[in-house]
């Protein structure tokens, strides 16, 4: 038995105005919380610093600086990391990241029990547009305000067990997780902010995104026989309203934890690597049952191209 508890630290909306101290200073009570819960890490979601502020439209991209971090940790988030160093407590949490060569990315990181960040992984699958939409109800401007994420889809050993990170849309992504699984990944964590409706289609509200959200997580872990931790800020922020949601899914696939709330809420779940083992070398052996001298499409191309 490899047992780690795990904290999936849901966050409820942060507003527009919320200082990064007042939202580390929640951050730090979802912690203190998790550890006299016997907590061995911590996972908050994407974007845990600041409001989700790809809704908003400039016309300067330069003017949404102030929402990204240029260094970590830094003095906001000090606290966060002290106070996970003292508690041996490993941590994951993202953040919109301003490099020192100038480039934007939506970060996570994964942060060891000593308080060393041991793995950084940068949003691959950009959901949304880069330009000022009339069509939509809202905008999601992920597309003008990050670039794709250009680290790809490692894994690291740590903590006794082989982690992986994800960022919101990605979970929808099955090749997020298979490049995972073929590192032997034992464990994903995952934040996500996910708006209750499609702005292109408002039709499509809470209850369809939380069940592609659950489908979308329980498919990875099922299909890669892996825990995965998935972390939701939610709630209504800014008069936007998120879904939460958060799980914690066992590698059969099966909710072990789920949110009640949109707000901060802690779901400590006790979580065996070795539970992976199973799978891994059954249905999911990869080495025995993979085929990919068929599978070549996923790699040749992007976009559909339909039969003669």
């Amino acid at each position: 038995m490899r047992l780690i508890n795990v904290a999936a630290a849901q966050l409820g909306p942060i507003q527009k105005g919320d200082t990064r101290d007042a939202v580390v200073s929640r951050m730090l009570a979802l912690m203190d919380g998790a550890k006299s819960r016997g907590a061995d890490l911590i996972v908050y979601p994407e974007l845990a610093l600041t409001t989700f502020f790809p809704r908003w439209y400039v016309e300067e991209t330069a003017e949404a600086d102030r929402w990204f971090e240029k260094t970590m940790p830094n003095e906001a988030t000090a606290p966060l990391f002290e106070r996970a160093r003292s508690y041996g407590m490993g941590m994951s949490f993202g953040y919109a990241e301003l490099t020192e060569d100038g480039h934007h990315f939506n970060t996570s990181i994964l942060v060891d029990q000593s308080g060393t960040i041991v793995g950084k992984y940068r949003k691959t699958h950009l959901p949304g547009h880069a330009e000022y939409s009339k069509e939509r109800s809202f905008q999601h401007l992920e597309k003008r305000y990050f670039e794709p994420g250009d680290t790809g889809f490692k894994a690291w050993r740590t903590m006794g067990g082989i982690f992986g990170m994800c960022i919101c849309n990605d979970r929808r992504w099955p090749e997020t997780y298979r490049v995972l699984g073929l590192q032997g990944v034992e464990m994903v964590l995952i934040g996500y902010n996910t708006p209750a409706v499609n702005p292109l289609r408002d039709a499509e509200g809470p209850s369809e995104r939380l069940f592609h959200n659950r489908l979308s997580v329980q498919a990875g872990a099922y299909q890669n026989s892996a825990w995965v931790v998935s972390v939701a800020k939610a709630g209504i922020e800014d008069g936007h309203h998120l879904i939460g949601g958060s799980l914690i899914v066992n590698p059969a696939g099966e909710i072990v934890a789920e949110a009640k709330t949109e707000g901060d809420e802690l779901l400590v779940h006790g979580c065996d690597l070795d539970d992976t083992v199973f799978g891994k070398k059954t249905v999911f052996d990869f080495a025995r049952h993979r085929r990919i001298e068929h599978y070549g499409l996923i790699s040749e191309q992007t976009g559909v191209i339909a039969p003669e």
